[in-house]
């Protein structure tokens, strides 16, 4: 074991979770295989409240541990604008475990944890299963669950869903959530996995750059980032903050730094200039149908369908190339990502109406 002293806190973890750190910092192209990655607040880490690694460990022991990633987000867990550490700590704990086999987490997680489940556990583990792969973004959630003097709410997806969402953002869900800064705790050394968690990254940028002036700030880039999710989305007009992004991003441009630096220093398509906070981005034609080529296959198609006509059939790199040419190439892009999160939105509206039903006529019963 490893010993690593930091002026405010001393903890133990192996050489694998150091390697992990070094990661999250650029030291490393290809992240090494880790397990469980502790909460040291120093720079080489993504901080978040001080002290708080020993309480995810102890959540995420309480569940079936055949976890291929694990990560909790929130305003529970960064600092959040206008947003005391008092508040913070109040503040739900939002978690997401992608399992390879959800049959079987869900056969375990309920010997373990049954009273967390609606009355959907009467169906038993397959049902909740195949209820999860298909309604709503693919994660069955349970929520307002107690654990260890915290609310928490879990979400949980299969691998083989995360992965798909990250490539080609069919939902946006779990996807966009991964666009932010989150506190990554579990990580396997799935080859597939890791490269679509990056993959997840290059087209956050991609889509923001398109949308985007030619020239523009730090901060305004990852305003950009942030609110890619949020496009279309229900819950910015009904019952969330409307500034909710601007909130995310403001006291967090350190970690979207650490997110997003070396993506930014690589790309060919912007001059980056960290000194200044400042980046160009390439907005001639060619420049931007590099960028829409780089974009997931979902909003390819929503843009190609925008701009179609119906019966031409014509092949997604034309259209795209038409595109790139327009004027109004970023609104078309914004208008994409508006249909796609949309769409996510109402099905998981639609989800979340009749989970409530169910979880009143259990409480009830």
């Amino acid at each position: 074991m490893l010993k690593f002293f930091h002026m405010r806190c001393i903890s133990y973890f192996t050489l694998s979770e150091f390697c992990f750190q070094l990661y999250l910092c650029g030291y490393f192209v290809h992240k090494p295989v880790c397990t469980l990655v502790v909460d040291c607040p120093n720079k080489m880490t993504l901080p978040a409240l001080q002290n708080t690694g020993v309480i995810y460990r102890r959540i995420l022991s309480q569940f079936p541990q055949d976890i291929s990633l694990a990560f909790v987000y929130g305003s529970g867990v960064f600092k959040q604008h206008g947003t005391s550490q008092g508040q913070m700590e109040k503040n739900m704990l939002d978690f997401v475990f992608a399992v390879d086999d959800p049959v079987t987490w869900h056969t375990m997680n309920l010997l373990q944890n049954r009273r967390h489940y609606s009355i959907l556990k009467i169906l038993g583990p397959t049902k909740i299963s195949s209820i999860q792969n298909d309604y709503g973004a693919s994660v069955y959630y349970n929520t307002l669950v107690p654990a260890d003097g915290r609310i928490i709410k879990y979400g949980v997806i299969s691998t083989d869903s995360l992965i798909d969402d990250l490539m080609h953002w069919k939902t946006l869900y779990v996807a966009g959530r991964l666009h932010k800064p989150v506190k990554m705790l579990v990580q396997n050394e799935n080859g597939k996995l890791r490269a679509a968690l990056v993959s997840n990254l290059k087209s956050a940028v991609m889509a923001s750059f398109l949308m985007l002036p030619e020239s523009f700030t730090e901060e305004e880039l990852f305003l950009q980032i942030a609110g890619l999710s949020y496009a279309g989305d229900f819950r910015m007009k009904i019952g969330e903050d409307k500034s909710k992004v601007s909130n995310i991003v403001k006291d967090n441009i350190q970690h979207f730094r650490i997110l997003y630096s070396n993506i930014l220093r690589d790309c060919p398509q912007v001059v980056y200039k960290p000194p200044q906070g400042r980046l160009e981005v390439d907005k001639s034609p060619e420049g931007q149908f590099i960028q829409l080529m780089a974009l997931p296959r979902t909003l390819q198609q929503r843009i190609t369908k925008l701009v179609d006509l119906p019966g031409k059939n014509r092949d997604v790199e034309e259209i795209l190339l038409q595109v790139a040419q327009d004027p109004d190439c970023g609104a078309m892009v914004h208008q994409g990502l508006w249909k796609t999160v949309s769409y996510s939105s109402k099905k998981l509206m639609k989800m979340w109406k009749g989970w409530k039903r169910k979880q009143s006529v259990s409480q009830t019963s």
